[in-house]
């Protein structure tokens, strides 16, 4: 019998599209949490007091650059900084702070491609209306989605008109959504090529293009790559169509990404592929993202913490419903020494 799935409530910016994500949250909003990660040798108090903005602050002070005062931070050892607003929880703006220590792993990512290939304006604009109706969603309440096809589904009326026409522009246009992804120099071409192919019919067939998109040089496109193999991994199989196969090794690297939109969705991810327990998985995830998982279950929202602890509790050998218990216990540090203990 197929398990139950977790229910994930994704805050705005972890929702959908690379345009999507760009829009910005009410300028009277006020940053109600401010977390950190990345670091492991600098203390999150010594970033905290670096910061020009704090936690009760407007969010237009969060556009103040860092490279305004960047002694501080080189003094920390600190070589990049990447600030993340995302809104909301409990109604305040959240800034996440991602930090790259001097000598940190980089990412190690595609170079940029240099094609002339463009999307059909048709496709454009289906993806321009869902950008443009998406916020209106998420403000209604009508933002929530079914994946149990293996492409988002959502409840509001123009989303889904829109998402119904990447359904069949997607068969449609495959080829070129294909090529499109992996030559165009244009990364907004790209990141909505990766959008729609998560709606072809046969998905299988566009997972190693997805993969490949993991690695892209834009964030826009790997968050539009990584979101639609997620959901791929959430398909309910069927007479018509079975298990979709997504390998987990790319979500791994990206849990250690120094960009917020990466660590959300390889999390997210993650979550529904530890399912099973696979060994060789946990033993990765123990053995090349420990650091990052813990920081993670260590973030305010529970939303956005919530998968990090889910798989710490899968490595720590919780029973499902052992790990349902300690979610709803916020036992997020007694999950972190059961699952740091195994070797």
């Amino acid at each position: 019998m197929r398990q139950k799935r977790w229910r994930v409530t994704i805050l705005v910016l972890g929702m959908f599209s690379a345009a999507a994500l760009a829009q910005q949250p009410p300028s009277n909003l006020t940053i109600g949490i401010i977390d950190f990660y990345g670091m492991n040798k600098v203390p999150v108090e010594s970033l905290r007091k670096a910061l020009p903005f704090k936690e009760g602050d407007n969010v237009q002070l969060v556009g103040r650059r860092w490279a305004e005062s960047p002694k501080p931070l080189e003094a920390l050892g600190i070589i990049h900084a990447s600030t993340n607003l995302v809104c909301c929880d409990s109604g305040h703006a959240i800034v996440y702070i991602g930090v790259q220590e001097s000598g940190a792993p980089t990412l190690k990512l595609h170079e940029e491609p240099h094609g002339t290939q463009r999307l059909d304006e048709e496709i454009l604009k289906a993806s321009s209306d869902f950008d443009e109706a998406l916020p209106l969603a998420v403000r209604a309440g009508h933002a929530d989605e079914d994946d149990t096809q293996g492409h988002a589904l959502t409840r509001d009326p123009a989303i889904r008109a829109a998402q119904d026409r990447f359904i069949e522009l997607a068969h449609k246009s495959e080829k070129q959504l294909r090529l499109v992804l992996r030559e165009s120099a244009d990364a907004q071409q790209r990141a909505i090529a990766a959008l729609l192919l998560g709606y072809v019919d046969d998905k299988q067939a566009v997972v190693s293009d997805l993969v490949y998109a993991v690695s892209d040089p834009s964030g826009s496109v790997r968050n539009n790559a990584m979101r639609a193999l997620w959901v791929f991994t959430k398909m309910v199989p069927n007479r018509q169509h079975a298990v979709i196969r997504v390998p987990y090794e790319p979500f791994v690297s990206m849990l250690n990404s120094p960009e917020w939109s990466d660590r959300n969705k390889s999390s997210l991810a993650l979550m529904e592929l530890t399912q099973n327990r696979d060994p060789r998985l946990l033993a990765m995830l123990r053995r090349d993202a420990m650091g990052s998982l813990i920081q993670m279950a260590r973030w305010k929202s529970e939303g956005h913490a919530m998968p990090a602890r889910v798989i710490l509790a899968r490595i720590a050998g919780y029973s499902e419903v052992g790990v349902r218990d300690a979610l709803a216990h916020h036992d997020q540090e007694a999950i972190i020494a059961a699952a740091s203990k195994v070797k």
